[in-house]
């Protein structure tokens, strides 16, 4: 093979995954860096193609070696046996939970072997994956954590102009308040900057966002920035990055989007997503550091409510995979 190999994962049959699959796929312009493939269920894909009228041929493949560099079919690799009769399309199920568990389990044990070199993930969808036996698995990152045995991951989200690292994620705002801490604030700045840096950015530019309203108003309005997240900044700061903050969250976004920083160090997951979000939805991605490979992915729900009506956007998609091979290639800093 000629070209890096990438995986993308189905995710969960019933939502809006097998869509954007065929949809992205049938730009040749995705194959022109990367040769990749999908692992998922080829009845779900061709389903797809019905639903969306895009003429495309399906190859079931049967291991990774049978991987042909192809622009003209969507090469698709089968873990189990899905019964398509097993779900409904839009309706959470556990078979379609475990299903999408078993695509993404597969192409993590392909990246960890060095099979492949990346991979990029259509979504799960929370709900059905515990309904499916996998109490511990709220989403991709707490998968990639078990698997990999890694000790300190975190999500940056990623759009055309904007960054958003995040201290934490799947926590109720009660425990992502607690979480904000210095050594663990410390430990995520130094993730990012060495993600950002592996990714092609030479001491990229780490502004922190603060918790509190108007960053605190010297403790008027809290103390977290006085006495945890300002610490971290200045041992940062001392250790030889590139840190600054912490700023008001009502204004850092919009000083990273008009060039100040290469990326924001948000303080929890509605702080960050919405930032993002409003920037630029239909472009936005997910990237997972702390992880010993690339693993990209689009930054949306599974939306039930329009699978199966050919109504679903496919740009987060073929961006991650973008994304992912200038990750791999050590050219983010030249994309944007």
């Amino acid at each position: 093979m000629s070209k890096p190999l990438l995986a993308v994962t189905m995710g969960d049959p019933a939502g809006v995954g097998a869509e954007i699959v065929v949809k992205t796929f049938a730009d040749t312009k995705i194959f022109e860096r990367a040769q990749s493939f999908v692992i998922g269920s080829a009845a779900c894909l061709q389903q797809a193609c019905v639903q969306t009228g895009i003429d495309a041929e399906i190859q079931s493949i049967e291991s990774v070696a049978e991987v042909r560099e192809a622009t003209n079919c969507i090469q698709v690799l089968e873990p189990l046996a899905f019964d398509i009769d097993a779900f409904e399309i839009g309706v959470v199920s556990a078979a379609s939970g475990h299903a999408a568990v078993q695509f993404f389990e597969t192409a993590v044990r392909l990246c960890q072997d060095g099979t492949v070199s990346g991979v990029v993930t259509c979504p799960i969808n929370k709900e059905a994956v515990h309904a499916a036996g996998y109490h511990g698995d709220i989403g991709h990152q707490e998968i990639l954590a078990r698997m990999t045995g890694s000790t300190s991951t975190a999500t940056m989200l990623m759009t055309r102009g904007l960054r958003v690292a995040h201290l934490s994620t799947h926590k109720s705002l009660g425990e992502a308040i607690a979480y904000v801490t210095k050594p663990m604030l410390l430990e995520k700045l130094q993730l990012t900057v060495e993600s950002l840096e592996r990714w092609g950015i030479d001491s990229p530019r780490v502004a922190v966002a603060a918790l509190n309203p108007h960053g605190g108003e010297g403790g008027m309005l809290g103390t977290e920035e006085i006495q945890e997240i300002a610490p971290a900044v200045e041992q940062a700061q001392q250790m030889g990055m590139n840190v600054v903050g912490p700023y008001p969250a009502d204004s850092i976004f919009y000083r990273a989007t008009a060039g100040e920083f290469d990326a924001v160090m948000a303080l929890y997951h509605d702080q960050g997503h919405i930032a993002i979000k409003m920037h630029n939805f239909a472009e936005s991605i997910t990237a997972t550091m702390g992880i010993p490979f690339i693993r990209t992915s689009v930054d949306h729900g599974t939306a039930f409510d329009i699978a199966g009506k050919n109504k679903a956007d496919a740009n987060g998609l073929a961006r991650a995979l973008d994304a992912a091979i200038d990750m791999m290639n050590g050219s983010l800093g030249a994309t944007g």
